[in-house]
This record gives structure tokens, sequence and C-alpha cells, in this order.
């Protein structure tokens, strides 16, 4: 059951950080890049989304999809983008008066084509971290709502939902909750030193 478990929270986990790519590079990059009270907007709308807890989302979900883990990915889909959208935003305000870019406008070049073959290419490098760093954040997410009870339940199984059953035993039969509570660390430990890595590997200067 901890292997299966491993299955669901990875799920979430991956769902979440592939919709934060897809919807924070496009949603900051289109922000930063169009600036003026276009980007006002789009940030004020990130702000009033960001203001809202993301168990609200869950619970409000649950209502109206059910429980199990499609609330969840959903939840998550709506609110992890958020700090990638900012990232973007602030790496495409940086770029977007170099020599390169301004030469790009210069030759017609439209906005679709600055975005996606010179703006996102440059900024890759702090995107990929971000992005590794939000896959354990989802995982423990995930882990913490199903041991509330408000994520999957029975017959299946995830990290969180068996460290809530195990608890009721946990003085008879410890090992119930040490196996699922040391699934959560080791995943986290290991993508956090991942992002680390990936982060020295892709900036030279922070191994300095």
């Amino acid at each position: 059951r901890v292997l299966h478990g491993g299955r669901i929270s990875l799920i979430v986990g991956f769902v979440a950080a592939f919709v934060n790519l897809i919807i924070g590079v496009l949603y900051g990059g289109i922000s930063g890049y169009v600036g003026g009270s276009v980007d006002n907007i789009m940030m004020r709308i990130v702000d009033v989304i960001s203001s809202i807890p993301t168990l609200l989302y869950v619970i409000l979900l649950m209502v109206i999809l059910g429980s199990g883990m499609m609330p969840i990915i959903v939840a998550l889909s709506i609110t992890y983008w958020l700090s990638m959208a900012r990232l973007v935003r602030g790496q495409v305000l940086g770029l977007k008066e170099q020599e390169f870019i301004l030469a790009a406008q210069t030759l017609g070049a439209s906005t679709k084509r600055i975005m996606m073959r010179h703006l996102i290419p440059n900024i890759m490098g702090p995107i990929m971290v971000s992005l590794t760093m939000q896959i354990p954040n989802a995982i423990f997410t995930e882990a913490f709502l199903s041991f509330v009870g408000l994520g999957v339940s029975a017959p299946q199984a995830s990290w969180g939902s068996l460290c809530n059953d195990a608890l009721l035993g946990f003085m008879s039969y410890p090992h119930l909750l040490f196996f699922p509570a040391a699934a959560i660390s080791i995943t986290m430990l290991a993508f956090n030193l991942f992002s680390d890595g990936l982060r020295d590997a892709l900036d030279p200067k922070q191994r300095k």
C-alpha cells in the first residue's frame, strides 16, 4: 500500500508541476512582455487568486466533484502556477530591454516568436529550478490533505491517508506510521537535493 500510495502522490505532484509550467510561463511571460496596464491587471488577478487558501479550493471542489484525487489535482492546478508566473514575469521584465530583444523587434519578429524563441529559452534555468521545487511541495500538500481526510479515500491509498490510518494503532504498530512518513520525507529530500544540484548546474556562479 505504501508503493501504491506513492503512485497517487507522485501523479499529483507531476500533474501540478506540469500545469504550473504551462500556465505560469505563458501567463507570466505575457504579463512581463506586454507591460503597462495589462501587466497591472494580470498581476492583480494573481493577487486575488493567491489570497484564497488552497484548502478552501479543495473543500469547494469536493462539494462539486466529490472526494478523490481529481479535486486535489484541480485545486493545485488553480493555485500552484502563481509563483511561477511571478518568477517568469520578473525575468522577462529584465530581459525585454536587452539588445537582442530590441533587434528582434526591429526585424519585425512577432510577439509569439520573441516569446518562444528568445525570452523563454533564456530563462529556462530559473524555470526548471522552480519547477523541481514545486513537485515536493505538491506532494506534501496532497499528503496533508489526505491526512486530514480531504484527499483520496478507501480503497485508494496515499501516503497521507496511510499516516492517518496508522495513528489509531501507533503505540502498538509504529511501523505502520513509519513507512509512509519515511516515504514522504525521502521523496521530498530527493527532489530538494535534485533542485539544488540543478540550480548549480544551470548557474555556474552558484558553485563559487
